[in-house]
């Protein structure tokens, strides 16, 4: 069985989108807890993929498909999750701001945290800052990540945390911002909890926010 969870980390490291997903598919009809193979094979695997990138092993490309495969695998992982009562670790809404239409990095971001182990509510890009805060409001979550691209829409995240801070929502979650043009400075400047260059990074930032072990 080790043999198997091994093969399947290193299935998803790779990108083997349909290879990983044959050896899930596999270990669920032996019987086999969806929490363990998330928690075995996909979890580490993912923190291998974010530290590869660190170290300029890996770049965007790899990151992007080992992330879908991991997805692949987690959409038939998840409603087992679900049936089967188990808690995320947190709950994260992510969006890209107000008027900026880029989401690759952005769904990077959302699909590493969801292979850490978080529930992720995405809304996708160009998303106004009411719906950040209504989505706050109804679904509760302990983070909000923002993602912008373009200098020009990073004035959009001041912008949506001074309404939830209107709303009174801005004492319910950690904000962590993140995207190209973005520094740690500019993150303190708008009331942002915490700042992430890169998708791994987000992960580590993530957990370090809401106080969960590395």
């Amino acid at each position: 069985m080790e043999e198997t969870f091994v093969e399947l980390r290193g299935k998803v490291i790779r990108g083997d989108r349909d290879g990983a997903r044959a050896i899930v598919d596999s270990l669920l009809e032996k019987g086999t807890d969806a929490q363990k193979i998330i928690g075995t094979s996909l979890i580490p695997a993912m923190d291998t993929v974010g530290e590869k990138f660190e170290k300029n092993e890996f770049f965007l490309p790899e990151l992007l498909v080992a992330a879908r495969a991991m997805e692949n695998c987690m959409e038939v992982l998840q409603p087992l999750l679900v049936k089967g009562g188990v808690k995320p670790l947190a709950t994260a809404v992510i969006g890209t701001v107000k008027g900026d239409l880029h989401d690759i990095g952005k769904n990077i971001v959302a699909a590493m945290l969801k292979g850490a182990g978080f529930e992720i509510i995405d809304l996708g890009k160009d998303v106004a800052p009411e719906k950040f805060a209504a989505e706050i409001k109804s679904r509760k979550p302990s983070l909000v990540g923002m993602s912008a691209l373009l200098t020009t829409t990073m004035r959009a995240m001041k912008d949506t945390i001074e309404v939830i801070g209107k709303k009174g929502l801005r004492g319910d979650v950690k904000i962590l911002v993140g995207g190209a043009p973005l520094t740690e400075s500019y993150a303190a400047d708008i009331g942002a909890d915490g700042y992430a260059p890169d998708a791994a990074q987000a992960v580590r930032k993530a957990r370090e926010l809401l106080g969960i072990a590395q």
